[in-house]
């Protein structure tokens, strides 16, 4: 097994992880498990501290400063013991809080460890330095190790998703998410070098075949990398923590082939911040792009687009700073260039996209004024509409009357519309903000062309950069749309993590009651995106006539508040500078959101006639991005004439909020595909400062981020898992008479006495017991450590009394030997003191030398002789045991060739029986899939039965839908050809307009109806999506096994022809299943489109019925003034006939009503005229109304000519002026009528 070298990291080791000797010294600190504990602080977030012991029911803290404060039990956490202190992986914490975690984190990344593992997570905080923990060796020492060998690392992480997608033949995802400036981007960049790297096919292995080489002439992972470039220089920013800020999120597919090789790759890519393009804040700056080309280090480009150096020359530029101290433009827009030509960029492509941002830069500068007297916008100076006019391919004529006096559809005909100065500029913005998206989308899918080959695909790994949560003092509909997409990402993790913690307790036989937390989200997610939630609602009020934002928070407050525990009001604050209008209870916190400008920013309308001039551009890029727009006018014949290819939405039904619901649909539904990996960034400071950590802001990502979301998780459960063999080891101490000395004793065995024997201390409520581990809940090995301390603190006691005691034995003994050995020298020198000067002792010194002498010559002899004897003896000995050595050497290696030889036999014989019983435990459990796999078939066949009668039950609904639309039809064909007279006419509209409305109620609860069965029908559908899933990864599975039993027959003769036939009947039945889901996901598309029409045909029926009311209304409203102000002129009349003398007066009077009723009338018809523009069939409507007005106009002119007559008859000659002035005004109006 490979293990952590830190002399292949080098320089980078010490940023990876630190050496022994310096971790064995931190680990071994003084600790006390009693009192050490963590106490909440304002400004550290938390610190630690030491209990002194409980005043009325709190808990006194001496905390590291000094003071001494009381705290709530709650508020106290256990501190861990030192021994993890800088652990790698913070989910094998003992003590799992708030507080330890932002602890380890500090402790590391103050040593510029800046990656810990966190469970499933990897937490990566931004070092805001360089660090070498990216440089191509370090991609060597990752390459093929396993997570737990290794130091935390983004490259560990990619390896293992790279691993698991070669050995189980699975997608895999790998989801990055953090706020701006938290190093989502580098991290990104990070994972393709590492997959261009470890994965690179080379020039060598593209093949010959033309369609395989790359257009740029690069190799793939060139491409993968060059577009890295590309795409920043469009879609980053400087912002106020980040220098080089993605402004939009992106999921990166890399494609590989069979043998772990590249293939292809595509991106695609989420909420565009293309506001950016019109405002910045102070100390931010627009996209990459606009200053790079304005550095003149091209000088090509500024003479081909007519701009300057200066970006303040250009008022969308300049609004914010120009220049960014760790950016060089000038380098970055070489990047940019050479990335266009390694993407296989042509060069009018290339220019084309250079010419329409210089056009955005100078449409910028576009300036316009009132006219003078009246409410008109005209242009004031045409030098730079005269140059994005030639750089978008239009007239500058053209483009300056589109955007003053746009086109407007009324009925079958268009009308021009003026447009104040604020109009005028708003339109500009908008449609610079939908040009540049557009241009972004365009680049993304030459990008996509570039990186497609005809490679043989067999799995992906996504990687998922997108923006984490963001709870802002002032947060609006794109907090929303963020928001709610992290809310989905958390759901996902949590139901992930969710499987496998029910994985691997199934797996290890724990017996625990399962929580789905994925479902505690549930409830925000329906608030936003089931029908009557935010979205819906604010959909729905998109297509209100008179809509307003305020509306719209009314009808939120009248639908959820008090009803949805997610849904709350805001509390008044006087600190905040902006007003919440609604709260939403988020699992990242409680945020306000403000619906100012909601419906606005929701429908996204452009000026249709500047769309039309882009459309028609002779730029062929220009024409091309703006080819698939839809306006709102062409929305109906756009939706019609979608049969045979996919329908697109237009107009009001082409909302943002939709096609953000659609896309992230999309997003889920491909990592609902995958196996995911989870990356969270964190910002340490927001002051840019390498090695400091601010703790509380670390705290808020954390919890937005959903890294203490998992902890929670992980602490419901049992989060301590430990090997038997490894547990026995440690714990033994414990209690080691309870384990048996001699004999064997199972691991397991050993532990469950040893655990029994420590009841007092550990509750069996604690701890779990699997086939292969020990589980234990949070904060248990903890209080074993603390036992074990005491353990060994009681030996250690012991030991050293005994030490002592044998030391002070040994000292005594030796005094003792000493003074006896002192005694016995003392006697003995007295005695030779005395002999000394004996005269006898004299004597038998001199006489005992001569009396050995003889002796010693006669033993010599002897002993020469048998020397003689023995020397002979021995080399005849040498001889013979020099020959019995080389046979012995060479039995010995007979023996030993013979016994390899049995074993290799033995060994081949034990491996055939051990292949053989795991054949057949293979095939007993292929036996039961297939019968599992047979009884889900059955399970899906009877929903499939259950959605077959919803489908029937919804055309049957769809039917009397139809029936009561063409009885609405009807019955008001009936109105309008029973009008024989004006009352007539006047009464038969009334009961009209009370039968639609009617009608229009009918149909409403008809439509909430459909709503609620067709979210039915998806949430059934998405069960359904689920369970095939479910089948494609067990069909995976089944199909792997049987390759497994393919190789495994091929070695095994004797079993060779059961096995053969087991495998085809196994094969059958996996065809069965395979085309049994494949027609499961047919009738699926099938549903899918059928409820589609079925919502796009209610949404028209709904919208038909809304213009017909409220143009019912307005004519009936017309009538009756009509009719009033003709009863009114016959009052005057026959007065002006009856008194002369009150003539002026009457004649005043007639005339301020005369003006009045114009003024109406003018308002009345332009009213009629924007409800024209929604309906085609109206118009028919309107022209007999018009017939039938214009008769009424005639008759009563005819009346007011005869009493006219009759006036002028009887009056007398001095009131003849004010007759005519009468007569002038009444044929004035007559016409508008």
């Amino acid at each position: 097994m490979a293990m952590w070298d830190p002399e292949a990291a080098g320089n980078a080791a010490i940023f990876l992880r630190l050496d022994e000797m310096t971790l064995l010294d931190i680990r071994n600190a003084p600790y006390s498990a009693k009192t050490a504990c963590w106490v909440p602080d304002k400004e550290f977030g938390y610190i630690k501290g030491e209990k002194l012991g409980e005043k009325d029911g709190k808990i006194e803290v001496k905390r590291i400063d000094d003071k001494v404060k009381l705290y709530k039990p709650e508020q106290v956490e256990q501190q861990n013991p030192p021994k993890y202190e800088l652990l790698e992986d913070m989910a094998n914490m003992t003590n799992l809080s708030e507080a330890t975690v932002i602890h380890n984190l500090k402790s590391r990344y103050e040593r510029f460890l800046i990656y810990t593992y966190s469970g499933l997570f990897c937490v990566t905080v931004n070092p805001y330095k360089w660090l070498p923990v990216y440089d191509p060796h370090v991609v060597g020492c990752y390459a093929n190790k396993r997570k737990t060998e290794m130091p935390p690392h983004i490259f560990s992480v990619s390896d293992n998703a790279y691993n698991d997608m070669l050995r189980n033949r699975e997608n895999q995802s790998m989801l990055i998410t953090g706020e701006s400036g938290a190093g989502k981007t580098v991290n990104t960049k990070r994972v393709i070098q590492y997959f261009a790297t470890v994965a690179a096919i080379g020039k060598d292995d593209a093949g010959a075949d033309g369609d395989c080489k790359l257009k740029g002439g690069g190799t793939l992972e060139d491409q993968i990398v060059a577009a890295n470039p590309a795409m920043e220089a469009f879609g980053n920013a400087k912002t106020i923590r980040n220098d080089n800020s993605s402004r939009f999120g992106k999921f990166i597919r890399i494609h590989f082939g069979g043998t772990g090789k590249l293939s292809s790759g595509d991106i695609d890519t989420y909420l565009l911040e293309k506001s950016r393009v019109i405002f910045q804040l102070p100390t931010e700056r627009c996209f990459h792009i606009f200053y790079q080309m304005c550095t003149g280090h091209k000088p090509e480009i500024n003479e081909m687009c007519m701009i300057s150096t200066d970006p303040y020359d250009y008022r969308y530029c300049s609004i914010g700073e120009i220049t960014v101290k760790s950016i060089n433009d000038s380098d970055e827009l070489d990047a940019t260039d050479e990335s266009f030509d390694i993407l296989g960029f042509t060069p009018e492509e290339k220019n084309a996209v250079y010419k329409l941002v210089a056009g955005l830069m100078h449409s910028g500068n576009a300036k316009f004024k009132q006219k003078p007297r009246e409410e008109q916008a005209e242009i004031d100076g045409t030098e730079c509409t005269e140059k994005l006019g030639f750089l978008f391919g239009c007239t500058s004529a053209d483009w300056v009357k589109g955007m003053c006096h746009p086109k407007v559809k009324v009925g079958s005909e268009f009308v021009t519309k003026g447009q104040t100065v604020e109009q005028v500029y708003y339109g500009l913005g908008a449609i610079t903000k939908a040009c540049y998206e557009r241009i972004f989308k365009w680049l993304v899918d030459i990008i996509n062309r570039a990186l497609s080959t005809d490679l043989p695909k067999d799995c992906f790994i996504g990687i998922l950069d997108i923006a984490g949560f963001e709870i802002f003092d002032f947060n609006t509909f794109e907090q929303l749309c963020i928001n709610y997409t992290n809310e989905k990402l958390q759901q996902f993790f949590n139901h992930h993590m969710f499987i496998l913690e029910q994985e691997e307790y199934k797996r290890e036989g724990i017996q625990w009651t399962f929580v789905d937390f994925g479902m505690d989200l549930q409830e925000t997610l329906d608030l936003v995106e089931k029908p009557l939630g935010i979205m819906s609602l604010l959909e729905e009020e998109c297509m209100m006539p008179k809509a307003s934002d305020m509306t719209y928070r009314d009808k939120l407050m009248a639908t959820h508040l008090g009803k949805k525990k997610s849904f709350g009001k805001p509390t008044p604050n006087s600190k905040t500078k902006f007003e919440a209008h609604f709260e939403v209870h988020h699992y990242a916190g409680t945020v306000g959101y403000n619906v100012t400008d909601w419906l606005l920013k929701n429908k996204d309308p452009l000026n249709n006639t500047v769309v039309g001039l882009y459309k028609n551009s002779s730029v062929k890029v220009m024409k091309e991005i703006w080819s698939t727009y839809v306006s709102p006018e062409d929305a109906p014949a756009a939706g019609a004439g979608g049969k045979k290819g996919k329908r697109q939405k237009g107009g009001s039904f082409q909302t943002v909020s939709a096609l953000h619901r659609e896309s992230l649909g999309r997003l889920m539904t491909n990592l609902r595909s995958t196996q995911p990996h989870f990356v969270r960034c964190i910002i340490p400071n927001e002051k840019k400062k390498p090695g400091f950590m601010d703790n509380n802001l670390v705290l808020h990502q954390l919890r937005c981020n959903g890294v203490l979301e998992g902890i929670r998780i992980c602490r419901k459960g049992f989060p301590s898992r430990v090997e038997y063999a490894e547990w026995k080891q440690r714990y033994t101490i414990l209690n080691a008479k309870v384990i048996p000395q001699k004999g064997f004793m199972d691991n397991k065995k050993a532990c469950e006495r040893l655990l029994e024997s420590l009841a007092e201390d550990v509750s069996p409520e604690v701890y779990r017991f699997g086939h292969t581990k020990l589980f234990f809940k949070a904060g248990v090995i903890g209080q074993l450590e603390e036992l074990r301390d005491d353990k060994i603190g009681q030996i250690l006691t012991k030991l050293q009394s005994f030490i002592r005691s044998k030391i002070a034995k040994e000292k005594y003994l030796q005094v003792v030997a000493e003074r006896d050995g002192a005694m016995v020298i003392q006697a003995n020198w007295r005695a030779y003191v005395q002999l000394a000067d004996w005269p006898w002792m004299h004597l038998i010194y001199k006489i005992r030398p001569l009396l050995n002498s003889a002796e010693k010559r006669k033993e010599m002899d002897e002993l020469k002789t048998e020397y003689d004897d023995i020397k002979k003896q021995l080399e005849i000995e040498t001889a013979m045991r020099k020959k019995l050595e080389d046979a012995y050497v060479k039995y010995t290696q007979e023996k030993n060739k013979f016994i390899a030889m049995m074993n290799g036999e033995g060994d081949a014989l034990a491996d055939a029986e051990d292949r053989a019983e795991a054949l057949s435990k293979s095939k007993i459990q292929l036996d039961g899939q297939i019968k599992e796999l047979q009884e889900r078939l059955e399970d899906e066949e009877e929903i499939n039965h259950d959605l077959v009668n919803k489908k029937a039950k919804l055309e049957r609904e769809k039917r009397e839908l139809q029936k009561d639309i063409e009885e609405l039809e009807s019955t008001l064909a009936k109105v309008e050809q029973e009008k024989v007279s004006l009352e007539e006419k006047v009464k038969e509209n009334c009961d009209a307009l009370g039968n639609t409305e009617e009608h229009m109620d009918k149909l409403a609860k008809e439509k909430r109806a459909l709503q609620e069965q067709h979210q039915q029908v998806l949430d059934d559908l998405q069960v359904e999506e689920d369970k095939v899933h479910s089948l494609a990864k067990a069909k995976n599975k089944m199909e792997q096994l049987v390759d497994d039993l393919d190789s495994a027959l091929s070695h095994e003769k004797k079993c060779r022809v059961d096995l053969e036939r087991q495998k085809r009947k196994l094969e059958g039945d996996l065809r069965l299943n395979q085309e049994t889901i494949m027609d499961l996901e047919n009738d699926k598309q099938r549903l899918e489109e059928k409820i589609k029409k079925a919502e796009f045909e209610s949404n028209q029926i709904r919208t038909k019925c809304e213009d017909e009311q409220a143009l019912i209304a307005q004519l009936s409203k017309k009538i009756k003034e009509l009719l009033a102000r003709i009863e009114e002129l016959e009052e005057e009349l026959e007065a002006e006939r009856a008194a002369k003398a009150k003539s002026e007066k009457a004649r005043m009077e007639i005339s301020r009503e005369l003006e009045e009723f114009a003024e109406r009338l003018d308002v009345a018809t332009n009213a009629t005229t924007s409800q024209i523009e929604k309906s085609k069939k109206r118009d028919a409507e309107l022209a007999k109304l018009a017939r039938d007005m214009e008769e009424l106009t005639l008759a009563q002119e005819s009346q007011i000519v005869s009493l006219r007559n009759r006036v002028l008859v009887s009056n007398e000659p001095k009131h003849n002026f004010y007759h005519r002035k009468l007569n002038s005004n009444i044929e004035r109006n007559t016409p508008i009528t």
